[in-house]
């Protein structure tokens, strides 16, 4: 016997309501170039599942992001020039994207969605620059830059430590993978940003990929000087990464989710080595094109047609607004958007339009792209690269208008985006939140003095080391949001020569002292990892908490220090953070 249901009772029910609105899965790779895909013409690899998305979806020939990582996925998150939200650099807290500026993910937040990250965050560490304070619910990987180790990682679940499992970006997916299960047996429409690190360097991969690529004879080259053993890494990366992404599609699919579930996939800038890029000039920070060129394959099973070609430009700054658009979801904020909704665009509902300038910056270089010639600011050199690629013959006497305008272009960009940045980053670093109460400071956010230095020379995941003197110091500004009483840590390694320094805590006039009595001296790991040798990136090693006590401390702002007034060895410790939790 089939019992009907009411059609009041269809319409309530919460699976059936919900289901109209279409899912979003953004994946974002680290560092791969343009050329790292079989779809371009790449035969060194394969990557079907990556290339599936763009043929049963939309690729769009010429899209953009930033030469670096952070200020990409800031204009992804805002729609925004990365330097009108803060993103100025990629470490020492420049990476942050400023508070008042809001996300895509707390759009679909408000919207009823549940919103999922799993990865490389990169626009700040401290709530609330955290996922968690973004319009994120769930978060699971490391937030800055670059992790030194890539198995079994310490990572970040919503601001606990905790101990990755395997590959990292094997991990990260099962994570992702479970989220999905968990909101699909829910009947809750979800966002699930997956934001791999994979394939920037440190140079490691699972040994069956590595194997495929070992002594592999690379059939297309990279311009310029190419580090072979690096492409070979980078190539066997981002087959992982492929095969990764075919079990996120293979979870859409095994769910029944797949035809109303946009994927998204595209990288943060171009390739981070001299590999096979399509035979386009320019790398990793450069903001010639292959430096910048991306791909961007959008697939939404029955409503963007298959293999659809988007031929205008287009750019990160596009994709917040354009997945707003596509799934009907409202803004959370009132900022005007430098992306445009290209939803019409991938439906078929309206033309696309190439009258358009996109602007790419970084380090101080700049440069503007329209539908067929690229202008590099430094030099005001202009290139052609439909028919120049490559980028080396200015063609600037040759179409003098086109100069023109593009200079035009760039100088009012300029006035309007770069007008009252400041040199370098001023922000206090927050503490103190009866919501996240823990807030670690690490090494690579704080200040070195006297004869401390880093690890590395690329800060992002670093310690302080070479603490000999009383002189020496780390400081690092804050601003404490809520007064109160604070327990104070020190994350430190020392060896049994060197026990016995007075370790000196300070915010303001505040202090707290302790001597380090317990050795904990852990070796370096990783190196054995690497395919190929790292290059001004720092090896980890273990640390070991050091509780000095607890310290009243006033709302506001002030500079924590750390030195050592009493030196009793050669050495007094090497620190890799330090943390302020907010006693309840």
């Amino acid at each position: 016997m089939i019992r009907l249901l009411p059609a009041f009772a269809i319409l309530l029910s919460p699976p059936l309501l919900l289901a109209a609105k279409p899912n979003v899965v953004v994946i974002l790779a680290d560092d791969q170039g343009w050329g790292d895909l079989g779809l371009h013409g790449n035969t060194n690899l394969k990557t079907p599942h990556l290339d599936s998305i763009g043929t049963q979806g939309a690729r769009f020939q010429r899209f953009y992001v930033e030469p670096v990582c952070s200020p990409t996925r800031a204009e992804f998150l805002t729609g925004r020039y990365h330097l009108r939200g803060g993103v100025i650099n990629v470490s020492k807290g420049g990476e942050r994207l400023n508070l008042d500026e809001s996300t895509i993910a707390e759009a679909f937040q408000k919207a009823g969605y549940a919103t999922g990250c799993f990865g490389k965050w990169h626009n700040g560490s401290q709530y609330p620059y955290h996922p968690l304070g973004r319009g994120f619910e769930e978060y699971y990987g490391f937030t800055h830059g670059h992790w030194a180790d890539y198995f079994d990682a310490p990572l970040d679940h919503n601001g606990t430590d905790t101990k990755g499992k395997g590959f990292i970006a094997d991990d990260l997916t099962a994570r992702g993978i479970e989220y999905i299960d968990a909101q699909t047996k829910a009947g809750k429409p979800f966002f699930a940003y997956f934001a791999f690190n994979t394939p920037h360097s440190p140079m490691q991969v699972p040994e069956e990929y590595w194997k495929r690529f070992e002594k592999a004879e690379l059939k297309l080259r990279g311009e310029g000087k190419e580090d072979i053993d690096h492409s070979r890494a980078a190539l066997a990366m981002v087959e992982n990464l492929d095969d990764n992404v075919g079990k996120i599609l293979a979870e859409l699919k095994k769910r029944k989710i797949d035809d109303n579930t946009i994927v998204v996939y595209f990288s943060d800038n171009g390739p981070n080595g001299n590999r096979w890029n399509g035979g386009m000039g320019g790398i990793k920070g450069s903001v010639l094109e292959g430096g910048v060129r991306s791909p961007l394959h959008i697939r939404w099973n029955g409503k963007i047609p298959a293999g659809k070609l988007i031929d205008p430009v287009a750019a990160a700054i596009d994709l917040m607004p354009t997945l707003l658009g596509l799934t009907g979801v409202e803004r959370a904020g009132t900022k005007p958007l430098d992306g445009k909704d290209l939803s019409a665009w991938l439906t078929g509902e309206a033309p696309a339009s190439t009258d358009r300038v996109l602007f790419q910056h970084w380090n101080g270089n700049i440069a503007a792209r329209n539908q067929t010639f690229r202008m590099v600011a430094n030099g005001n050199k202009l290139y052609d690269i439909a028919n120049d690629p490559k980028q080396q013959s200015d063609v600037s006497a040759k179409f003098p208008e086109v100069a023109k305008q593009l200079a035009d272009a760039i100088e009012a960009w300029k006035k309007d985006v770069l007008a009252g940045q400041p040199k370098g980053d001023t922000r206090p670093y927050p503490v103190g939140y009866a919501q996240f109460p823990r807030t670690v400071l690490p090494a690579r956010d704080g200040i070195n003095s006297g004869g401390i230095e880093r690890s590395a020379n690329a800060p992002n995941c670093s310690y302080f080391t070479h603490w000999t003197k009383p002189t020496d110091r780390m400081t690092w500004p804050i601003e404490v949001a809520e007064a109160g009483r604070y327990d104070v840590i020190v994350q430190y390694t020392c060896s049994e020569a060197d026990l016995g320094s007075m370790i000196e805590f300070a915010v303001g006039d505040r202090k707290i002292t302790g001597t380090i009595s317990n050795a904990f001296d852990s070796p370096l790991r990783g190196k054995n990892l690497d395919r190929t040798p790292r290059k001004g990136e720092s090896y980890m090693k273990d640390f070991q908490p050091l509780n000095l006590g607890t310290l009243e401390l006033p709302k506001g702002k002030a500079v924590l220090s750390l030195s050592a007034p009493k030196v009793a060895k050669s050495a007094v410790a090497d620190v890799l953070a330090v943390e302020l939790i907010l006693k309840k």
